[in-house]
Protein backbone atom coordinates (compact mmCIF):
# COMPACT_ATOMS: atom_id res chain seq x y z
CA UNK A 1 0.00 0.00 0.00
CA UNK A 2 2.72 2.45 0.80
CA UNK A 3 4.12 1.88 -3.10
CA UNK A 4 1.12 3.02 -4.52
CA UNK A 5 0.20 6.03 -2.58
CA UNK A 6 3.81 7.07 -2.72
CA UNK A 7 3.92 7.20 -6.35
CA UNK A 8 0.34 8.73 -7.56
CA UNK A 9 1.91 11.62 -4.26
CA UNK A 10 5.16 12.03 -6.24
CA UNK A 11 3.45 12.86 -9.50
CA UNK A 12 1.00 15.24 -7.64
CA UNK A 13 4.01 17.24 -6.76
CA UNK A 14 5.91 17.35 -9.94
CA UNK A 15 3.22 18.39 -12.86
CA UNK A 16 1.16 20.92 -12.83
CA UNK A 17 -2.25 18.84 -13.95
CA UNK A 18 -1.38 16.06 -11.27
CA UNK A 19 -0.97 18.91 -9.00
CA UNK A 20 -4.44 19.42 -9.07
CA UNK A 21 -5.64 15.87 -8.21
CA UNK A 22 -8.42 15.82 -5.06
CA UNK A 23 -9.71 19.04 -5.95
CA UNK A 24 -13.27 18.46 -6.31
CA UNK A 25 -13.38 16.31 -2.99
CA UNK A 26 -11.59 18.97 -0.99
CA UNK A 27 -14.16 21.37 -3.01
CA UNK A 28 -16.94 19.15 -1.75
CA UNK A 29 -15.33 18.90 1.74
CA UNK A 30 -15.44 22.54 2.24
CA UNK A 31 -18.79 23.09 0.95
CA UNK A 32 -19.69 20.56 3.50
CA UNK A 33 -17.85 21.91 6.03
CA UNK A 34 -19.80 26.08 5.06
CA UNK A 35 -22.80 24.55 4.57
CA UNK A 36 -24.53 26.75 7.31
CA UNK A 37 -22.04 29.94 7.31
CA UNK A 38 -21.61 30.16 3.58
CA UNK A 39 -25.24 30.23 2.63
CA UNK A 40 -26.07 32.84 5.39
CA UNK A 41 -23.39 35.11 3.33
CA UNK A 42 -24.68 34.43 0.18
CA UNK A 43 -28.26 35.38 1.17
CA UNK A 44 -27.66 38.45 2.90
CA UNK A 45 -25.47 39.86 0.49
CA UNK A 46 -27.87 38.52 -2.24
CA UNK A 47 -31.25 40.17 -1.70
CA UNK A 48 -29.79 43.13 0.10
CA UNK A 49 -29.82 45.93 -3.13
CA UNK A 50 -33.56 44.31 -4.44
CA UNK A 51 -35.16 44.81 -0.99
CA UNK A 52 -33.19 47.95 -0.61
CA UNK A 53 -34.30 49.52 -3.87
CA UNK A 54 -38.11 48.90 -2.41
CA UNK A 55 -37.33 52.01 0.01
CA UNK A 56 -36.75 54.45 -2.18
CA UNK A 57 -40.12 55.63 -3.58
CA UNK A 58 -40.91 55.68 -0.40
CA UNK A 59 -38.41 58.07 1.10
CA UNK A 60 -38.82 60.00 -1.88
CA UNK A 61 -41.98 59.78 -3.71
CA UNK A 62 -42.03 63.10 -6.24
CA UNK A 63 -39.70 63.84 -8.65
CA UNK A 64 -38.70 66.81 -7.23
CA UNK A 65 -37.54 65.33 -4.56
CA UNK A 66 -34.91 63.26 -6.13
CA UNK A 67 -33.91 65.74 -9.13
CA UNK A 68 -32.00 67.73 -5.79
CA UNK A 69 -30.56 64.12 -4.53
CA UNK A 70 -27.31 64.18 -6.57
CA UNK A 71 -26.29 67.92 -6.51
CA UNK A 72 -26.95 67.79 -2.54
CA UNK A 73 -25.67 64.37 -1.32
CA UNK A 74 -22.84 64.77 -4.08
CA UNK A 75 -21.19 67.25 -3.44
CA UNK A 76 -21.00 66.54 0.31
CA UNK A 77 -18.19 65.02 1.61
CA UNK A 78 -19.16 63.85 4.25
CA UNK A 79 -21.47 61.06 2.80
CA UNK A 80 -18.82 60.48 0.07
CA UNK A 81 -16.43 59.45 2.37
CA UNK A 82 -19.07 57.08 4.09
CA UNK A 83 -21.13 55.77 0.97
CA UNK A 84 -18.55 57.22 -2.08
CA UNK A 85 -19.37 59.23 -5.27
CA UNK A 86 -23.25 59.52 -6.06
CA UNK A 87 -23.60 59.84 -9.77
CA UNK A 88 -27.07 59.58 -10.07
CA UNK A 89 -29.42 59.42 -7.37
CA UNK A 90 -32.37 60.22 -9.05
CA UNK A 91 -33.46 56.51 -9.31
CA UNK A 92 -33.79 53.58 -7.91
CA UNK A 93 -31.09 51.46 -8.80
CA UNK A 94 -28.55 54.57 -8.59
CA UNK A 95 -29.66 55.22 -5.39
CA UNK A 96 -29.53 51.55 -4.07
CA UNK A 97 -25.84 51.55 -5.51
CA UNK A 98 -24.70 54.50 -3.95
CA UNK A 99 -25.76 53.02 -0.65
CA UNK A 100 -25.05 50.03 -0.64
CA UNK A 101 -22.45 49.77 -3.07
CA UNK A 102 -19.57 49.95 -1.11
CA UNK A 103 -20.52 48.29 1.73
CA UNK A 104 -21.28 45.12 -0.60
CA UNK A 105 -17.82 45.28 -1.82
CA UNK A 106 -16.43 45.50 1.99
CA UNK A 107 -18.15 42.79 2.96
CA UNK A 108 -17.79 40.50 0.79
CA UNK A 109 -14.13 41.38 0.63
CA UNK A 110 -13.90 39.62 4.08
CA UNK A 111 -15.90 36.98 2.98
CA UNK A 112 -13.55 35.70 0.55
CA UNK A 113 -10.58 36.36 2.92
CA UNK A 114 -12.42 34.12 5.72
CA UNK A 115 -13.32 31.63 3.24
CA UNK A 116 -10.05 30.70 1.60
CA UNK A 117 -8.48 31.17 4.90
CA UNK A 118 -10.11 28.80 6.67
CA UNK A 119 -9.84 26.34 4.52
CA UNK A 120 -6.28 26.56 3.71
CA UNK A 121 -4.34 28.05 6.05
CA UNK A 122 -6.25 27.03 9.01
CA UNK A 123 -5.94 23.43 7.94
CA UNK A 124 -2.06 23.39 8.14
CA UNK A 125 -2.71 24.94 11.66
CA UNK A 126 -4.34 21.64 12.73
CA UNK A 127 -2.07 19.64 10.94
CA UNK A 128 -5.17 18.27 8.48
CA UNK A 129 -3.23 19.79 5.67
CA UNK A 130 -0.26 17.72 6.25
CA UNK A 131 -1.94 13.97 6.45
CA UNK A 132 -3.70 15.05 2.95
CA UNK A 133 -0.63 15.63 1.32
CA UNK A 134 0.87 12.44 2.35
CA UNK A 135 -2.28 10.54 0.55
CA UNK A 136 -3.02 11.08 -3.68
CA UNK A 137 -3.89 15.21 -3.45
CA UNK A 138 -2.36 17.69 -5.54
CA UNK A 139 -0.20 20.38 -4.21
CA UNK A 140 -2.40 22.78 -5.40
CA UNK A 141 -5.15 20.91 -4.11
CA UNK A 142 -6.52 22.39 -1.22
CA UNK A 143 -5.61 26.14 -2.61
CA UNK A 144 -7.67 25.26 -5.03
CA UNK A 145 -10.76 23.93 -4.08
CA UNK A 146 -10.36 27.08 -1.38
CA UNK A 147 -10.22 29.66 -4.30
CA UNK A 148 -13.46 28.00 -6.37
CA UNK A 149 -15.62 27.61 -2.83
CA UNK A 150 -14.62 31.70 -2.12
CA UNK A 151 -14.94 32.38 -6.36
CA UNK A 152 -17.87 30.59 -6.60
CA UNK A 153 -19.64 32.15 -3.58
CA UNK A 154 -18.83 35.51 -5.03
CA UNK A 155 -20.17 35.06 -8.64
CA UNK A 156 -23.71 33.19 -6.92
CA UNK A 157 -24.33 36.09 -4.73
CA UNK A 158 -23.62 38.28 -7.79
CA UNK A 159 -26.12 36.58 -10.31
CA UNK A 160 -28.35 36.50 -7.39
CA UNK A 161 -27.88 40.26 -6.78
CA UNK A 162 -28.67 40.47 -10.74
CA UNK A 163 -31.52 38.04 -10.68
CA UNK A 164 -33.87 39.98 -7.67
CA UNK A 165 -32.63 43.08 -9.40
CA UNK A 166 -34.28 42.73 -12.25
CA UNK A 167 -37.42 41.17 -10.48
CA UNK A 168 -37.63 44.08 -8.88
CA UNK A 169 -37.92 45.70 -12.11
CA UNK A 170 -34.91 47.82 -12.27
CA UNK A 171 -32.90 48.10 -15.47
CA UNK A 172 -30.99 45.19 -16.48
CA UNK A 173 -27.66 46.72 -17.57
CA UNK A 174 -27.57 48.11 -14.12
CA UNK A 175 -28.47 44.87 -12.44
CA UNK A 176 -25.56 43.15 -14.19
CA UNK A 177 -23.36 45.64 -13.45
CA UNK A 178 -23.93 45.95 -9.79
CA UNK A 179 -24.13 42.20 -9.44
CA UNK A 180 -21.05 41.19 -11.85
CA UNK A 181 -18.79 43.80 -10.06
CA UNK A 182 -19.91 42.79 -6.68
CA UNK A 183 -19.03 39.70 -7.75
CA UNK A 184 -15.49 40.57 -9.23
CA UNK A 185 -14.59 42.61 -5.91
CA UNK A 186 -15.19 38.83 -4.07
CA UNK A 187 -12.60 37.59 -6.65
CA UNK A 188 -9.62 40.37 -6.10
CA UNK A 189 -9.80 39.95 -2.24
CA UNK A 190 -10.40 35.57 -3.14
CA UNK A 191 -6.97 36.25 -4.70
CA UNK A 192 -5.18 38.16 -2.04
CA UNK A 193 -5.95 35.76 0.61
CA UNK A 194 -4.32 33.29 -1.81
CA UNK A 195 -1.36 35.11 -1.29
CA UNK A 196 -1.71 36.27 2.13
CA UNK A 197 -2.22 32.54 3.40
CA UNK A 198 1.22 31.33 1.49
CA UNK A 199 3.32 34.40 3.92
CA UNK A 200 1.48 34.20 6.71
CA UNK A 201 2.95 31.55 9.08
CA UNK A 202 -0.69 31.09 11.08
CA UNK A 203 -4.36 31.46 9.85
CA UNK A 204 -5.01 34.34 12.19
CA UNK A 205 -1.55 36.10 10.46
CA UNK A 206 -3.24 35.49 6.95
CA UNK A 207 -7.04 36.65 8.14
CA UNK A 208 -5.28 40.20 9.72
CA UNK A 209 -3.19 40.71 6.36
CA UNK A 210 -6.25 39.95 4.57
CA UNK A 211 -8.26 42.27 6.28
CA UNK A 212 -5.86 44.99 6.46
CA UNK A 213 -6.18 44.46 2.91
CA UNK A 214 -9.64 45.02 2.75
CA UNK A 215 -9.53 48.15 5.21
CA UNK A 216 -7.02 49.54 3.37
CA UNK A 217 -9.10 49.27 -0.05
CA UNK A 218 -11.96 50.99 1.39
CA UNK A 219 -10.02 53.87 3.77
CA UNK A 220 -8.30 54.34 0.61
CA UNK A 221 -11.74 54.42 -1.63
CA UNK A 222 -12.94 57.26 1.01
CA UNK A 223 -9.46 59.65 1.07
CA UNK A 224 -10.35 59.57 -2.59
CA UNK A 225 -14.07 60.21 -2.84
CA UNK A 226 -14.27 63.04 0.35
CA UNK A 227 -11.22 65.13 -1.34
CA UNK A 228 -11.41 66.67 -4.07
CA UNK A 229 -7.74 67.05 -5.17
CA UNK A 230 -7.09 63.50 -4.56
CA UNK A 231 -10.09 61.71 -6.50
CA UNK A 232 -7.05 59.30 -8.18
CA UNK A 233 -6.62 57.59 -4.93
CA UNK A 234 -10.00 55.88 -5.50
CA UNK A 235 -8.46 54.83 -8.16
CA UNK A 236 -5.41 52.40 -6.29
CA UNK A 237 -8.71 50.52 -4.48
CA UNK A 238 -10.49 47.53 -5.60
CA UNK A 239 -13.56 48.81 -4.01
CA UNK A 240 -13.37 52.20 -5.61
CA UNK A 241 -13.45 50.52 -8.79
CA UNK A 242 -16.79 48.83 -7.80
CA UNK A 243 -18.36 52.32 -7.54
CA UNK A 244 -16.11 53.16 -10.74
CA UNK A 245 -18.09 51.18 -12.87
CA UNK A 246 -21.37 53.55 -12.15
CA UNK A 247 -24.04 50.74 -11.86
CA UNK A 248 -27.27 52.52 -13.17
CA UNK A 249 -25.73 55.34 -14.10
CA UNK A 250 -24.30 55.53 -17.44
CA UNK A 251 -22.27 52.72 -16.73
CA UNK A 252 -18.29 52.33 -17.66
CA UNK A 253 -17.89 48.73 -18.39
CA UNK A 254 -14.03 48.84 -19.63
CA UNK A 255 -13.79 49.50 -15.61
CA UNK A 256 -14.33 45.63 -14.77
CA UNK A 257 -11.35 44.77 -16.41
CA UNK A 258 -9.24 46.35 -13.37
CA UNK A 259 -10.79 43.70 -10.92
CA UNK A 260 -10.47 40.58 -13.57
CA UNK A 261 -6.91 41.65 -14.46
CA UNK A 262 -6.27 42.43 -10.82
CA UNK A 263 -7.34 38.78 -9.93
CA UNK A 264 -5.74 36.73 -13.09
CA UNK A 265 -2.13 38.40 -11.66
CA UNK A 266 -2.84 38.37 -7.91
CA UNK A 267 -3.84 34.60 -7.82
CA UNK A 268 -1.03 33.85 -10.12
CA UNK A 269 1.48 35.21 -7.41
CA UNK A 270 -0.51 33.28 -4.90
CA UNK A 271 -0.14 29.79 -6.99
CA UNK A 272 3.47 30.71 -7.61
CA UNK A 273 4.45 31.29 -4.14
CA UNK A 274 2.72 27.75 -3.06
CA UNK A 275 5.77 25.56 -4.45
CA UNK A 276 8.49 27.45 -2.60
CA UNK A 277 7.28 27.04 0.94
CA UNK A 278 6.42 23.49 2.93
CA UNK A 279 3.29 22.35 4.52
CA UNK A 280 2.52 23.89 7.57
CA UNK A 281 4.76 26.70 7.11
CA UNK A 282 4.90 30.63 5.29
CA UNK A 283 7.20 32.27 3.54
CA UNK A 284 7.87 34.98 6.32
CA UNK A 285 7.95 32.55 9.32
CA UNK A 286 7.94 34.03 12.72
CA UNK A 287 11.11 34.50 14.50
CA UNK A 288 12.38 31.70 16.54
CA UNK A 289 12.64 32.36 20.27
CA UNK A 290 15.64 32.06 22.99
CA UNK A 291 16.00 29.22 24.56
CA UNK A 292 14.72 29.49 27.82
CA UNK A 293 11.37 31.68 28.11
CA UNK A 294 12.12 35.40 29.50
CA UNK A 295 10.55 35.90 33.17
CA UNK A 296 7.71 37.93 31.61
CA UNK A 297 6.51 34.88 30.07
CA UNK A 298 6.01 32.76 33.38
CA UNK A 299 2.27 33.35 33.90
CA UNK A 300 -0.86 32.51 31.85
CA UNK A 301 -1.57 36.12 31.48
CA UNK A 302 2.14 37.07 30.59
CA UNK A 303 1.47 34.35 27.71
CA UNK A 304 -1.81 35.51 26.38
CA UNK A 305 -0.38 39.28 26.39
CA UNK A 306 2.26 37.81 23.90
CA UNK A 307 -0.64 36.29 21.59
CA UNK A 308 -2.64 39.20 21.89
CA UNK A 309 -0.36 42.02 21.76
CA UNK A 310 0.09 41.92 17.91
CA UNK A 311 -3.93 41.78 16.70
CA UNK A 312 -4.59 44.72 19.70
CA UNK A 313 -1.63 46.89 18.78
CA UNK A 314 -3.18 46.26 14.77
CA UNK A 315 -6.72 46.52 15.45
CA UNK A 316 -6.12 50.03 17.31
CA UNK A 317 -3.95 51.65 15.04
CA UNK A 318 -7.00 50.97 12.83
CA UNK A 319 -9.50 52.32 14.76
CA UNK A 320 -7.52 55.77 15.93
CA UNK A 321 -6.74 56.13 12.60
CA UNK A 322 -10.38 56.15 11.14
CA UNK A 323 -12.03 57.57 14.18
CA UNK A 324 -9.25 60.68 12.98
CA UNK A 325 -10.54 60.74 9.75
CA UNK A 326 -14.40 60.29 10.33
CA UNK A 327 -14.63 62.61 12.96
CA UNK A 328 -12.76 65.98 11.14
CA UNK A 329 -15.81 65.35 8.93
CA UNK A 330 -19.03 65.06 10.87
CA UNK A 331 -18.40 69.45 11.14
CA UNK A 332 -18.91 69.72 7.22
CA UNK A 333 -22.52 67.96 7.14
CA UNK A 334 -24.22 70.81 8.28
CA UNK A 335 -22.52 73.52 6.26
CA UNK A 336 -22.96 71.72 2.52
CA UNK A 337 -26.25 69.71 3.11
CA UNK A 338 -28.22 73.11 4.57
CA UNK A 339 -31.66 72.51 4.40
CA UNK A 340 -31.64 69.13 2.31
CA UNK A 341 -34.34 67.34 3.45
CA UNK A 342 -33.16 64.41 1.84
CA UNK A 343 -29.59 64.40 3.51
CA UNK A 344 -31.55 65.42 6.92
CA UNK A 345 -33.81 62.20 6.72
CA UNK A 346 -31.34 60.08 6.15
CA UNK A 347 -28.92 60.84 9.30
CA UNK A 348 -31.93 61.05 11.39
CA UNK A 349 -32.81 57.32 10.75
CA UNK A 350 -28.91 56.80 11.21
CA UNK A 351 -28.80 58.38 13.82
CA UNK A 352 -32.01 59.20 15.69
CA UNK A 353 -31.73 63.01 16.66
CA UNK A 354 -32.66 66.20 14.86
CA UNK A 355 -29.52 67.77 14.62
CA UNK A 356 -27.68 66.71 11.64
CA UNK A 357 -23.97 66.33 13.29
CA UNK A 358 -24.85 64.59 16.35
CA UNK A 359 -26.94 62.26 14.02
CA UNK A 360 -23.76 61.52 12.62
CA UNK A 361 -21.47 61.25 15.55
CA UNK A 362 -24.28 58.78 16.64
CA UNK A 363 -23.96 56.76 13.84
CA UNK A 364 -20.21 56.48 13.79
CA UNK A 365 -20.05 55.47 17.76
CA UNK A 366 -22.53 52.66 16.75
CA UNK A 367 -20.48 51.36 13.39
CA UNK A 368 -16.91 51.65 15.71
CA UNK A 369 -18.86 49.34 18.47
CA UNK A 370 -19.69 47.02 15.10
CA UNK A 371 -16.69 46.77 14.07
CA UNK A 372 -14.86 46.48 17.64
CA UNK A 373 -16.97 43.48 18.39
CA UNK A 374 -15.43 41.42 15.43
CA UNK A 375 -12.18 42.35 17.53
CA UNK A 376 -13.79 40.82 20.17
CA UNK A 377 -15.17 38.13 18.99
CA UNK A 378 -11.44 37.49 17.89
CA UNK A 379 -9.89 37.75 20.92
CA UNK A 380 -12.58 35.69 22.88
CA UNK A 381 -12.12 32.53 20.06
CA UNK A 382 -7.74 32.72 20.71
CA UNK A 383 -8.26 29.77 23.30
CA UNK A 384 -9.82 27.87 20.52
CA UNK A 385 -7.62 28.17 17.98
CA UNK A 386 -4.53 27.18 20.79
CA UNK A 387 -7.22 24.48 21.62
CA UNK A 388 -7.18 22.76 18.26
CA UNK A 389 -3.53 23.66 17.55
CA UNK A 390 -3.11 21.07 21.11
CA UNK A 391 -0.87 23.83 22.53
CA UNK A 392 -3.55 23.90 25.80
CA UNK A 393 -3.08 20.04 26.90
CA UNK A 394 0.31 21.19 27.99
CA UNK A 395 -0.45 23.90 29.99
CA UNK A 396 -3.37 22.49 31.48
CA UNK A 397 -1.09 19.69 32.51
CA UNK A 398 1.19 21.94 34.42
CA UNK A 399 -0.65 24.01 37.71
CA UNK A 400 -2.28 26.41 35.31
CA UNK A 401 -6.18 26.35 35.91
CA UNK A 402 -8.98 26.40 33.20
CA UNK A 403 -10.42 29.59 34.27
CA UNK A 404 -6.87 31.34 34.73
CA UNK A 405 -6.10 30.52 31.48
CA UNK A 406 -9.56 31.22 29.99
CA UNK A 407 -9.25 34.97 32.17
CA UNK A 408 -6.30 35.40 30.49
CA UNK A 409 -7.78 35.20 27.13
CA UNK A 410 -10.83 37.14 28.36
CA UNK A 411 -9.11 40.02 29.93
CA UNK A 412 -8.18 41.16 26.18
CA UNK A 413 -11.61 40.31 24.94
CA UNK A 414 -13.65 42.47 27.16
CA UNK A 415 -10.73 44.92 27.99
CA UNK A 416 -9.31 45.43 24.69
CA UNK A 417 -13.12 46.23 23.40
CA UNK A 418 -13.30 48.65 25.65
CA UNK A 419 -10.12 50.42 25.38
CA UNK A 420 -10.77 50.34 21.63
CA UNK A 421 -14.36 52.22 21.89
CA UNK A 422 -12.25 54.53 24.45
CA UNK A 423 -9.97 55.38 22.12
CA UNK A 424 -12.54 56.13 19.30
CA UNK A 425 -14.62 58.26 20.83
CA UNK A 426 -11.58 60.38 22.02
CA UNK A 427 -10.62 60.66 18.84
CA UNK A 428 -13.97 61.17 17.02
CA UNK A 429 -14.44 63.90 19.76
CA UNK A 430 -11.04 65.48 19.33
CA UNK A 431 -11.03 65.97 15.41
CA UNK A 432 -14.77 66.79 15.64
CA UNK A 433 -13.83 69.44 18.20
CA UNK A 434 -10.99 70.37 16.18
CA UNK A 435 -13.14 71.90 13.77
CA UNK A 436 -15.85 72.97 15.89
CA UNK A 437 -13.55 74.98 18.59
CA UNK A 438 -15.29 72.47 21.30
CA UNK A 439 -12.52 70.16 21.65
CA UNK A 440 -13.78 69.43 25.81
CA UNK A 441 -17.22 68.95 25.31
CA UNK A 442 -17.02 67.02 21.72
CA UNK A 443 -13.98 64.51 23.65
CA UNK A 444 -16.61 64.40 26.45
CA UNK A 445 -19.96 63.42 24.30
CA UNK A 446 -18.29 61.07 22.11
CA UNK A 447 -16.41 59.10 24.76
CA UNK A 448 -19.37 58.84 26.34
CA UNK A 449 -21.44 58.10 23.37
CA UNK A 450 -18.60 54.88 22.75
CA UNK A 451 -18.88 53.93 25.99
CA UNK A 452 -22.35 53.53 25.92
CA UNK A 453 -22.35 50.69 23.05
CA UNK A 454 -19.61 49.03 25.00
CA UNK A 455 -23.01 46.45 26.45
CA UNK A 456 -24.03 45.76 23.43
CA UNK A 457 -20.12 45.04 22.22
CA UNK A 458 -19.70 42.77 25.15
CA UNK A 459 -22.96 40.78 24.35
CA UNK A 460 -21.59 39.29 21.07
CA UNK A 461 -18.38 38.62 23.16
CA UNK A 462 -20.26 37.10 25.77
CA UNK A 463 -21.65 34.71 23.10
CA UNK A 464 -18.66 34.44 21.59
CA UNK A 465 -17.83 32.40 25.08
CA UNK A 466 -20.79 30.54 25.73
CA UNK A 467 -20.29 29.10 22.59
CA UNK A 468 -16.63 27.83 23.12
CA UNK A 469 -17.31 26.61 26.29
CA UNK A 470 -20.75 24.91 25.87
CA UNK A 471 -19.94 24.16 21.95
CA UNK A 472 -16.57 24.00 20.88
CA UNK A 473 -17.23 22.61 17.28
CA UNK A 474 -19.35 25.53 16.36
CA UNK A 475 -17.84 28.03 18.02
CA UNK A 476 -17.26 30.12 14.53
CA UNK A 477 -20.51 30.78 14.49
CA UNK A 478 -19.53 34.07 17.01
CA UNK A 479 -18.76 35.19 13.43
CA UNK A 480 -21.90 34.18 12.27
CA UNK A 481 -23.44 36.23 15.09
CA UNK A 482 -21.50 39.32 14.87
CA UNK A 483 -22.07 39.73 10.89
CA UNK A 484 -25.67 39.29 11.53
CA UNK A 485 -25.69 42.18 14.01
CA UNK A 486 -23.67 44.45 12.16
CA UNK A 487 -25.97 43.92 9.17
CA UNK A 488 -29.25 44.50 10.93
CA UNK A 489 -27.66 47.83 12.38
CA UNK A 490 -26.79 49.06 9.22
CA UNK A 491 -29.64 48.33 7.01
CA UNK A 492 -32.30 46.96 9.07
CA UNK A 493 -34.24 50.13 9.23
CA UNK A 494 -33.46 51.90 5.45
CA UNK A 495 -34.91 47.95 4.78
CA UNK A 496 -37.93 48.41 6.62
CA UNK A 497 -37.18 45.24 8.62
CA UNK A 498 -39.47 44.08 11.02
CA UNK A 499 -39.02 45.57 14.36
CA UNK A 500 -38.67 42.08 16.19
CA UNK A 501 -35.78 41.26 13.83
CA UNK A 502 -33.75 45.15 14.57
CA UNK A 503 -33.88 43.96 17.88
CA UNK A 504 -32.27 41.10 17.48
CA UNK A 505 -29.32 42.86 17.35
CA UNK A 506 -28.05 44.52 20.58
CA UNK A 507 -26.78 47.69 19.07
CA UNK A 508 -30.47 48.66 18.19
CA UNK A 509 -31.27 48.78 22.51
CA UNK A 510 -28.39 51.22 22.52
CA UNK A 511 -29.37 55.00 23.38
CA UNK A 512 -27.82 57.19 20.06
CA UNK A 513 -25.74 59.81 22.49
CA UNK A 514 -24.42 62.42 22.24
CA UNK A 515 -27.98 64.19 21.59
CA UNK A 516 -30.84 61.72 22.57
CA UNK A 517 -31.41 61.44 26.10
CA UNK A 518 -29.80 59.03 27.99
CA UNK A 519 -31.41 55.82 29.34
CA UNK A 520 -29.72 53.32 31.78
CA UNK A 521 -32.36 50.58 31.35
CA UNK A 522 -31.44 48.98 28.19
CA UNK A 523 -27.55 48.91 29.42
CA UNK A 524 -28.35 47.35 32.13
CA UNK A 525 -30.48 44.63 30.51
CA UNK A 526 -27.01 44.29 27.59
CA UNK A 527 -24.97 43.93 30.47
CA UNK A 528 -27.18 41.25 32.37
CA UNK A 529 -27.01 39.54 28.98
CA UNK A 530 -23.25 39.54 28.65
CA UNK A 531 -22.61 38.58 31.79
CA UNK A 532 -25.12 35.62 32.24
CA UNK A 533 -23.17 34.53 28.14
CA UNK A 534 -20.25 34.87 30.09
CA UNK A 535 -21.14 32.76 32.72
CA UNK A 536 -22.45 30.08 30.85
CA UNK A 537 -19.05 29.96 28.46
CA UNK A 538 -17.24 29.34 31.90
CA UNK A 539 -18.97 27.04 33.54
CA UNK A 540 -19.13 24.74 29.96
CA UNK A 541 -15.00 24.92 29.91
CA UNK A 542 -14.73 23.72 33.47
CA UNK A 543 -16.84 20.64 32.57
CA UNK A 544 -15.95 20.02 28.88
CA UNK A 545 -13.14 17.77 27.77
CA UNK A 546 -10.34 20.35 26.03
CA UNK A 547 -9.97 19.27 22.20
Amino acid sequence: MTATLSRPAHAAATGPAHGLVGTWQLTRLALRRDRVVLPIWIILLGIMPSTSSGTFETLYPTAAERAGLTASMGANPSLSLIYGPAFDLSTAGGFTAWRLGGFLALIIGLMAVFTVTRHTRAEEDTGRAELLASAVVGRYALLSAAVLVSAGASVLIGLIETGLMIGAKLPAEGAIALGGVTAATGLVFTAIAAVAVQVAEYSRTANGIGATAVGVAFLLRAVGDSTSDAQWVSWLSPIGWAQRLRPFADERWWVVLLPLAATVVVGAVGYSLLPRRDVGTGLLPPRPGPAEAAASLRSPFALAWRLHRGPLIGWLIGVAVCAAVFGSVASGIGDVVGESAQAKEIFQRLGGTDALIDAFMAAMAGMFAMVVALYGVQAALRLRTEETAIRVEPLLATGVGRLRLLGSHLVFAFGGTALMMVVSGVLLGLSNGLRGDDVGGSIGDMTVASLAQLPAVWVIVGLAVTLFGLAPKFSTAAWAIAGLALLLSLFGAVLNLPQVLLDASPFSHVPKLPAAEFTATPLIWLTGVAVVALAAGLVGWRRRDVG
